[in-house]
Formats: structure tokens, C-alpha cells, sequence
């Protein structure tokens, strides 16, 4: 069950979402406030998801967003589209245009489940098992750097040294899903929190290693760095 709370003024959007909340079975309400200055720093903590209207009393959605270290994910609600670019700018994950309807509403908030199961499974398992040279090496995932395809093998490469392994890339393409990787080019999977820079169709890994970025896969790379 995934926590959340509304932020939000008027009354009809309150019970609208409210009704919308209780009529999805992994979301779970946990009240409403109709300004940022009156939640308790307790009931943000424990909360997973933000519905953020954006015109409020006292300090407006973004506002209040803005003064957030740890926000919680952020569903914006708001009448008005003017907002849309600030508010992606503060990385919420989808904006609602109201009046909604309930197919647009569970749209968005799947897409919320779709990302804390991502979470909750990088954070479950961060290390993987590879035979090379006749013996199983057990590697944290975020130790690799990228890995490379070369004939019927896989290179893996973290910063430490390199692992020659019998394997394709899309089969890792499937183990790695759920971590931070992404496909750049037919035989390159590149470490995204390892991503310094992009430039032209090269990925800088570290500042140092340079790695093609394919044309095939160059929107996708453009994509997967600005969300």
C-alpha cells in the first residue's frame, strides 16, 4: 500500500481525489491539509506520495515544495497548465489537469507503483553472482561501470577490474532491470549513476572513460537523463 496525503484548498477537488484514492486498491489515504505550513513534519516523513494543488494559502504548492530536503513523490494537481515546466523542473512525476478524470488519476499513479517497485527491488538486491576464469565473483551492481559486448561474450567492467563472462547483453538487459542502466548503443550497457556528462554522441563515465552512444539509442540516452 503505497501512503498519501492531499494538499489541497477547495473542497470538491479534496473529495474528488479522496474518492478516487479509495477507489484504487494500493493507494492508502492518509488525510488532507489545505496548506504546506499546517502538515506535520511526521505525517511527511511517513507518507509516499504528495497530491500538491499549486494555488494556496500562504505559500503556494511549489513554494512549499521548494523548502523539502527529502520530498515524498509528487502528484501536481492544479487547474492551471502555466505551472507545468517549474513543477517537472522540481521533478514531480506527473501533472493533473483538473477537472480529470479517474483513468487519467490511475495513470499517474501507477506509474507512482511502478517506480517505488524499482525502489524497492534495487534496494532488496545490489550484488550478483558471475563465473569467469573458473570461478564465481560476487560484484555490487554499483560497482560496475558499464559492460561490453565482444562476440559471445560479456565484458563486464567495474572500477576495481574487468569480467569476462559467456553471455549476451540482452540477457542483462533483463537482469539489470530495476537499476540504474541503460542500453546506449548494440554493444554498450552504461552504469547511469556513473554518468558524468554527455556530449554529441559520446557518454563520459567518471570524466574519463568515453563510451558511443548509437543512433538507434541516442532519444532513449536524451530521455533517461533529463527525468
Amino acid at each position: 500500500m503505497i501512503k498519501c496525503i492531499i494538499l489541497e484548498d477547495e473542497k470538491p477537488a479534496q473529495e474528488v481525489l479522496k474518492k478516487y484514492i479509495e477507489q484504487t486498491p494500493f493507494l492508502n489515504f492518509q488525510g488532507f491539509y489545505e496548506s504546506g505550513l499546517h502538515i506535520p513534519l511526521q505525517a511527511l516523513q511517513d507518507t509516499e506520495l504528495l497530491f500538491l494543488d499549486i494555488q494556496l494559502p500562504g505559500i503556494s504548492g511549489l513554494s512549499y515544495l521548494k523548502t523539502l530536503k527529502n520530498p515524498p513523490k509528487v502528484i501536481v494537481t492544479s487547474a492551471y497548465s502555466d505551472y507545468a515546466l517549474e513543477a517537472f523542473e522540481e521533478e514531480v512525476v506527473d501533472y493533473l489537469l483538473k477537472p480529470f478524470p479517474y483513468e487519467r488519476f490511475f495513470k499517474a499513479v501507477d506509474r507512482i507503483r511502478n517506480l517505488i517497485a524499482i525502489q524497492q527491488q534495487r534496494a532488496l538486491s545490489k550484488n550478483v553472482f558471475v563465473y569467469a576464469n573458473k570461478a564465481f565473483y560476487n560484484i555490487q551492481v554499483n560497482d560496475i561501470l558499464f559492460l561490453k559486448a565482444e562476440a559471445d561474450y560479456i565484458n563486464i567492467v567495474t572500477s576495481e577490474r574487468n569480467y569476462l563472462i559467456l553471455d549476451s547483453l540482452k540477457n542483462w538487459n533483463e537482469k539489470l532491470k530495476g537499476f540504474y542502466f541503460l542500453q546506449c548503443h548494440r554493444s554498450y550497457i552504461v552504469n547511469l549513476d556513473k554518468v558524468s556528462k554527455v556530449h554529441g554522441n559520446l557518454v563520459y563515465l567518471n570524466d574519463e572513460l568515453k563510451i558511443p552512444i548509437g543512433k538507434t539509442h541516442k532519444e532513449q540516452m536524451l530521455q533517461s537523463i533529463k527525468s
